[in-house]
């Protein structure tokens, strides 16, 4: 009788366990390679996921009648109103203007589905929705001989699970090429080009908008159309920007992180010995902020509306380890993204149709000398990381 008990709880044990374990999950991955210019990109993207970005124009305006309760076409047409964001991109990224354009003709959607797809957080900016914003990212300089590493948890809205794609451009003399996360119908999520530049971002809704700045996908892949690190950090400094936005730049050996706002564009440096940065949702040095988040003006970080906010303690979770001793590399940033040290502010967000959003890819971009992208779709601790570079996909992890 003892040992059936003994065997029983061994049992009863090792089953809780594992059911304590996230089950791996296969998701898909679109592949797709664009060349020639902006329009050109663009019909060849609309055409090679034309179902799919069919598919997420439809569920994007579900998502958005059931969280509004109101109409999404009315909805669009009163953002798009507000929304004057032509001239900026004409000005700064006139070819990405065509390859929205190439995009919807290409899919044989209306422009301005496409268009406000293309500006997701200046979308969320519009509706002041705070809710969906939980991106987690990081830099790591090269240190002791390892190559440098921007990598983040890409959150979004759970609708858009299915619709994760990589996506390369082959450039030529006006832009390198390119290697991008992305869903069906978006320019970019973030992503890295050839010559070891890459930029990851984290929405800051709190920081003051402008209706007539640039959107920031077009801000990332302006970053990544540029070929060398002065340029690449002009463009970002200088810029009109639409959005309150974090963008993580990694340039060869160094990283950089800026909190970008209508007025302003300051450095973060977090003093630390090893040189790292890591952000979330909330600003941290940038006080050009909306006057009805004044409760998260920087010099309030100790707060505890600030502290015990969701996005707190996630930088509270990655900030413990980059500031660590432990050796920083491609293993030891992917336990970061995977960790769960709170179960209701995760840095990794199982996708929960209850919880609205969910860690829609987790990507790791080293900027050595042969740059290359660890990617997990989905949820990274329900996923395997996939390499990828500018030749061919290899299988496992690499450091």
């Amino acid at each position: 009788m003892k040992s059936r008990i003994t065997i029983t709880l061994a049992t009863l044990f090792f089953t809780l366990i594992l059911s304590a374990q996230p089950v791996k999950i296969h998701r898909p991955l679109k592949q797709i390679t664009v060349t020639g210019n902006g329009y050109q990109r663009g019909v060849q993207h609309g055409k090679q996921l034309g179902k799919d970005i069919a598919s997420i124009v439809d569920k994007w305006k579900t998502n958005t009648t059931r969280g509004l309760n109101r109409d999404a076409n009315e909805v669009l047409n009163e953002f798009l109103e507000y929304a004057d964001f032509e001239g900026a991109i004409k000005k700064w990224t006139p070819d990405l203007w065509d390859e929205v354009q190439g995009i919807a003709a290409g899919s044989g959607q209306r422009f301005k589905d496409i268009l406000v797809l293309n500006l997701l957080d200046e979308f969320w900016v519009y509706v002041n929705d705070i809710a969906n914003h939980h991106c987690s990212g990081l830099g790591v300089p090269a240190i002791n001989g390892a190559p440098a590493y921007v990598a983040q948890n890409m959150d979004l809205e759970t609708y858009t699970d299915g619709f994760q794609v990589l996506m390369r451009i082959e450039g030529g003399a006006e832009i390198p090429d390119q290697i991008l996360l992305t869903h069906a119908g978006l320019i970019v999520l973030n992503g890295m080009n050839e010559h070891g530049i890459a930029t990851c971002v984290n929405t800051l809704m709190q920081l003051k908008a402008n209706s007539t700045g640039l959107p920031v996908a077009f801000v990332i892949r302006g970053i990544l159309a540029q070929n060398d690190r002065k340029s690449a950090l002009n463009f970002v400094k200088n810029v009109d920007h639409a959005s309150g936005q974090n963008y993580i730049i990694g340039i060869g050996d160094e990283v950089f992180d800026f909190e970008a706002s209508a007025n302003k564009v300051v450095r973060f440096q977090p003093k630390n010995k090893n040189g790292t940065v890591y952000h979330t949702n909330h600003p941290l040095v940038n006080d050009d902020i909306k006057p009805w988040f004044d409760d998260f003006h920087p010099d309030m970080l100790e707060t505890p509306l600030v502290t015990n906010s969701n996005s707190a303690v996630r930088l509270a979770a990655v900030q413990s380890r980059m500031d660590s001793d432990m050796e920083l590399n491609a293993s030891t940033i992917q336990m970061t993204l995977r960790s769960r040290d709170s179960d209701e502010h995760p840095v990794c967000r199982t996708h929960l149709k209850e919880k609205g959003g969910f860690t829609f890819s987790s990507v790791i971009y080293s900027l050595g000398k042969n740059p290359f992208l660890l990617l997990a779709v989905g949820p990274p601790d329900e996923s395997d990381y996939m390499s990828f570079d500018f030749g061919k996909e290899r299988n496992g992890s690499r450091d």
